[in-house]
């Protein structure tokens, strides 16, 4: 799942630490970066927006103003050198309230808390999709599932069964269907975090077989690892 967010700070020092935060963080689509608030008006109305990191104290209108002009706005973390607003900010229903200088640490947090509340609801892990395999549409119920492996135009989806069920489609395709719980580690494995045996360096060990950790995954897959979400 990827967050489409905005950053609206009147401060360029702060845009530039706040972008760089951004790109450091897989879920989080950056959409634009704003100077003041009423610039970023005809892309809230035109694109969607998901979360908007936003600073109070700004000389045209404040960032609590500018919220409330809006019916439903988007999500929205206030970041500001200003502790006096935080109340207001809550009351609003912000996310977070974040000071500046703003750590890195601090900033994902914040963000992380954001990814919980905006991502889908899961499907339990005891729920179901359908799969077409040669002739027939098959029930495959996620807690089966151990991994699925890529091809160029076709997946095998390691279950519980002796031999993968084969399907015509793309990994990317079969990922939107999935929950969370299961993890591209690779531009060809995606896997069943819950069935995950061991790990080292560039691989994890499933069902009797080491699945490759790509380079571009790795970051991802170690921050699971450090949020203890490998269980």
């Amino acid at each position: 799942m990827k967050i489409n967010c905005i950053v609206i700070d009147d401060e360029p020092l702060a845009l530039e630490l706040v972008e760089s935060y951004i790109k450091k963080i897989p879920y989080l689509h950056l959409k634009g970066l704003f100077h003041e608030p009423f610039s970023a008006i005809e892309m809230l109305r035109s694109d969607k927006v998901d979360l908007i990191f936003l600073d109070v104290n700004m000389p045209d209108i404040s960032g609590i103003e500018f919220l409330k002009s809006f019916d439903k706005p988007p999500a929205f973390i206030f970041i500001t050198a200003y502790d006096q607003f935080a109340v207001q900010g809550f009351e609003l229903n912000a996310l977070d309230y974040l000071l500046k200088p703003v750590p890195f640490n601090r900033f994902l947090k914040a963000s992380d808390r954001a990814f919980e509340m905006l991502k889908p609801k899961e499907p339990a892990l005891d729920g179901f999709i359908f799969v077409k395999s040669e002739h027939n549409t098959i029930k495959v119920s996620l807690s089966s599932i151990y991994f699925i492996e890529g091809y160029k135009d076709y997946l095998k989806i390691y279950t519980d069964e002796a031999n993968p069920i084969l399907t015509l489609t793309t990994l990317k395709a079969f990922e939107e269907l999935l929950p969370t719980s299961f993890q591209r580690v690779h531009r060809s494995y995606i896997i069943s975090v819950s069935k995950i045996i061991s790990f080292r360096s560039a691989k994890v060990y499933i069902r009797n077989r080491y699945i490759p950790i790509g380079e571009s995954y790795t970051e991802q897959f170690q921050r699971l690892v450090v949020e203890g979400r490998l269980r």
